[in-house]
């Protein structure tokens, strides 16, 4: 009887455990990039970076991007900046519909949203202007696709707009404006799925 007991109660523990819902399978992407920054506060010039998400096999999934515009502003129409750049830090949210499936060749079509921070530099060895750095809040939402050609490699191509957000009034409030820094960036990058 105590053998017949525990053989019960391990078949009630097997069932139980069958029963449950298994975890998610979530897919790690990284995403090398290159593209352009154009549009806005910025001039049309190269820019580059990374992102690496987690995608569920549903249609949700998050996203930390972070790249880099060396020669953001247009230096050649001010003689006095020696060198400036930007950076943006963004987490997103992504959502994507597997058309495929989510094992070996398919197409994911997607749509991102986000907030993070924009910072941009103004070097310059003129003593009247010096160095200028500034940081921002902002946002940025785009849209975009994967194709995959195989369980662990894809292109990705993306396009997102960028907008700095402020405080116009700076008094013990707390109000948001869209402030005057804003791009556009598309890019292009391999995309490696683990």
């Amino acid at each position: 009887r105590i053998m017949n007991g525990k053989r019960i109660a391990m078949a009630l523990a097997i069932a139980l455990v069958s029963l449950t819902p298994t975890a998610a399978r979530a897919d790690v992407l990284l995403t090398p990039f290159a593209g352009i920054t154009f549009g806005g506060s910025g001039d049309s010039t190269g820019s580059f970076g990374a992102a690496l998400g987690f995608m569920g096999a549903g249609i949700f999934g998050v996203e930390a991007e972070v790249a880099y515009t060396p020669s953001f502003f247009d230096s050649a129409d001010f003689e006095f900046i020696d060198s400036d750049n930007a950076v943006s830090v963004m987490g997103n949210l992504i959502l994507g519909a597997p058309i495929g499936g989510t094992e070996g060749k398919g197409v994911r079509p997607y749509a991102t949203v986000g907030v993070g921070m924009l910072k941009t530099n103004v070097n310059s060895s003129n003593p009247l202007f010096g160095n200028v750095s500034n940081t921002d809040f902002g946002v940025n939402a785009g849209a975009g696709v994967m194709a995959f050609f195989s369980d662990h490699v894809g292109i990705r191509g993306d396009m997102r707009y960028f907008r700095a957000l402020t405080d116009p009034q700076e008094d013990n409030e707390f109000d948001i404006d869209f402030g005057g820094l804003h791009f556009w960036r598309g890019y292009v990058g391999l995309t490696f799925k683990f």
